[in-house]
């Protein structure tokens, strides 16, 4: 059975780095992807990262590219020059299933961990 397990939030200064861990343990091929997603207070949910884990390709969306990366070994996200914005729940979602470099909506993606929170003061 699929479990995510995220950790690793916490409160940080604008500028600074966090690196969420997504714990994800049941996965018996690689044949699957993993994505992050966050949700502010009043807002949508919001694809941050993904990752097609038996290629290793990702994707990010433009409001983290550059700064965030997810890594091709276990998904875990590395978080640098944090920004206000970044304040959010974060969660680690993956695919039951996966053939190549993941969306980020949030349909594809069944298996979904209790989330971890990151809050960045200015």
């Amino acid at each position: 059975q699929v479990q995510l397990a995220e950790s690793g939030g916490g409160s940080v200064q604008a500028g600074g780095s966090l690196r969420l861990s997504c714990g994800a343990s049941g996965y018996t091929t690689n044949k699957y992807c993993l994505a992050w997603f966050r949700q502010a207070p009043g807002k949508e949910r919001e694809g941050v990262a993904g990752i097609y884990m038996r290629a290793g390709t990702t994707t990010y969306s433009d409001s983290v590219k550059g700064r965030f990366t997810i890594s091709r070994d276990n998904g875990d996200l590395q978080m640098n020059n944090l920004e206000p914005e970044d304040t959010a729940m974060y969660y680690c979602a993956g695919t039951s299933w996966c053939m190549g470099t993941p969306g980020l909506t949030p349909e594809p993606f069944v298996y979904w961990g209790q989330g971890t929170q990151v809050t960045v003061s200015s």
